[in-house]
């Protein structure tokens, strides 16, 4: 399951032991392989109403999750079961299934909360599972949803004053899907036929009274209503009517069951596949196995310190985690790109450090799309630095292929010329100006090489120092010429000399020039992709205020046409308010973005850079 996912047995995600929750390390190494985006459904309700017959059915094959029809609930704490998505690929699906809510022979009903809490935030679809209608009773069995904003802090550090903190829960909370098992009722209202939406819908009413019981019985309706961006109902048939059949489900044959039943199941397990939707935070942060992982033992952890889980908390050890891995998959894919295309030695410095560039624009994108929240661009100052020192590799291998390959060409097409000094070939009268015109034979010759790479003046410099020696014995040893001509030919050898090392000199400038070019592209590419960035990720919170608004609407709506003035002045009270953070959020992006802007190239463009 490294990069994909395989079937595995359900296994302990969470586990409940004396009222103590502890994450199961067997299970985080499980969810550690899955580098793939998940889907997490989580089931929940009441003890013994078959939630785990559900969870058997979504993943396709005969029961493995405890069923436990005996009086005891079988299910402890949180199961987990990974399996393949079977119509998003490259996805994994996640069953989590949890212990039954209610259940009399716990001995501290806090519990009950916390897991409930806990599959609530780890889910981007939670099933709740209650059997009969969704009547008083249901609603009451449901008042785990009345504490989450106990349970749960969104942020480590509100702001003063600050009360509502729907679109945060929002962002973080999964669709709820209720599903009624045993239905007996007809759907309808007034005579007319009603899809099981409109019954939920319809459930959640608030009920009209002062009375404080009545009162406290609208709040599970409003805080399912408040916080739920999105909600389905689906209901179930009593699977046999067959009572010693319901007492051993876990071996009875699909072809044993009601046909409606299984029709139902069916198409529950359908509307799962189809509208359940990857796990994300926010909407923009993808979450892999990893990252469920990591979210999980971040909130246990939390839970058993005492403490309150904090989602900002949670996003930011998240962020540590996949933003070291976005840094990672960054410079591999640099590394990869550049290994693949690279041909050493480069004809020219330029054409390495434009493939550079291109590589580095890819890798840029690859840490941008799996990157988030990283606060004073400190992952992506790390990218820079990082990839800067595999570029540094590049060069220094291209140099030393250069050099190797070139010095293999001087020394074949020097070997004559060797051969003859041997032989005394040069020590005759005339022997110099036959030594030069050998000499210029083999620099024409080297310089007809391709692709020798940016080493070819430094070797052939080099090997020319080495020849001085000889050369200026066969000068003094040519007979056939006068002092005078002897020293002007000395001179000249000195003048040829020192416009050659002038000539490596200006090809060093040169180079450097270039080097300093692609640092300056470099910085600017990430400035770029930053910059997209940052106004992509202001948009997506302006897009989540909004929906968080257009809900807060309807929520508003249905109260007025219910009848109930007082909530709906409450409501509208925090449809302001977020108008208000939606009017700031505008405002606030171009007066802050340039600010912002020059801070992050501060950061990018520190000290340690490219030293």
């Amino acid at each position: 399951m490294a990069s994909g996912s395989m079937t595995m047995n359900p296994i302990c995600l969470v586990e409940n032991q004396k009222n103590q929750l502890r994450i199961n390390p067997k299970a985080l190494e499980i969810l550690d392989k899955i580098s793939q985006p998940v889907v997490v459904v989580a089931i929940a309700g009441p003890h013994r109403t078959g939630k785990s017959y559900l969870m058997n059915r979504l993943a396709g094959t005969n029961p493995d999750f405890p069923l436990g029809f005996m009086m005891k609930s079988e299910t402890k704490g949180i199961w987990m079961w990974c399996v393949p998505h079977s119509s998003k690929p490259n996805h994994t699906l996640v069953l989590l299934d949890t212990e039954g809510l209610g259940n009399v022979e716990k001995g501290d009903p806090k519990n009950d909360s916390w897991i409930f809490a806990l599959a609530v935030l780890l889910s981007s679809v939670f099933v709740y599972n209650s059997m009969g209608a969704i009547n008083h009773q249901a609603l009451e069995q449901l008042h785990y949803v009345t504490e989450l904003t106990q349970l749960i802090r969104t942020k480590s550090s509100p702001s003063p004053g600050e009360e509502d903190d729907s679109a945060e829960f929002m962002s973080f909370f999964p669709d709820l899907v209720w599903a009624v098992r045993d239905f007996t009722l007809e759907l309808e209202m007034d005579g007319s036929p009603i899809t099981a939406d409109e019954y939920l819908r319809n459930a959640l009413k608030l009920i009209p009274g002062e009375d404080p019981q009545i009162q406290e019985s609208n709040l599970p309706r409003e805080f399912i209503r408040k916080f739920f961006p999105r909600m389905n109902c689906l209901v179930l048939d009593q699977p046999t009517n067959d009572k010693r059949l319901l007492q051993h489900m876990e071996d009875v044959s699909e072809n044993q069951l009601d046909l409606n039943f299984q029709e139902q199941s069916k198409n529950f397990c359908q509307y799962i596949f189809t509208h359940a939707k990857t796990k994300t935070i926010r909407e923009e942060i993808i979450i892999t196995g990893n990252g469920l992982g990591t979210l999980a033992k971040a909130y246990v952890d939390t839970i058993n310190s005492g403490a309150v889980p904090c989602l900002e908390n949670a996003v930011a050890t998240l962020a540590q985690m996949e933003n070291s891995a976005a840094v990672q998959k960054a410079v591999d894919h640099y590394s990869e790109q550049m290994a693949q295309q690279i041909r050493f030695p480069t004809d020219t410095l330029q054409e390495l450090l434009d493939l550079h560039v291109t590589c580095e624009r890819e890798a840029i994108k690859v840490f941008m799309e799996n990157s988030f929240k990283d606060d004073n661009q400190v992952f992506q100052k790390k990218l820079m630095e990082t990839i800067e020192m595999r570029k540094e590799d590049f060069l220094l291998q291209n140099e030393e292929e250069s050099g190797k390959y070139c010095q293999v060409q001087l020394k074949q097409l020097s070997e004559p010329l060797m051969e003859k000094i041997l032989r005394g070939t040069f020590s005759v009268p005339g022997g110099y100006n036959l030594y030069l015109e050998a000499m210029d034979n083999i620099e024409q010759s080297y310089n007809l090489v391709p692709r020798k790479g940016i080493k070819a003046n430094e070797v052939l410099q080099s090997f020319l120092q080495t020849q001085a020696a000889t050369k200026e014995s066969i000068l003094q040893g040519d007979k056939a010429l006068t002092p005078g001509e002897k020293d002007l030919a000395a001179e000249h050898a000195k003048n040829w000399e020192a416009e050659k090392e002038q000539e490596l000199i200006r090809q060093k400038q040169k180079e450097q020039e270039e080097k300093s070019e692609a640092q300056e592209k470099s910085f600017q590419e990430n400035l770029i992709q930053l910059k997209e960035k940052m106004k992509r990720a202001s948009e997506n919170r302006l897009k989540v205020l909004e929906r968080t608004l257009e809900h807060k609407l309807k929520i508003q709506e249905e109260l007025q046409v219910e009848g109930f003035e007082k909530e709906s002045e409450k409501i509208g009270k925090e449809i302001n308010q977020l108008k208000q953070e939606i009017q700031e959020t505008e405002n606030f992006w171009p007066s802050i973005f340039v600010e912002l802007f020059c801070m992050a190239a501060g950061v990018l463009l520190g000290p340690s850079m490219f030293q």
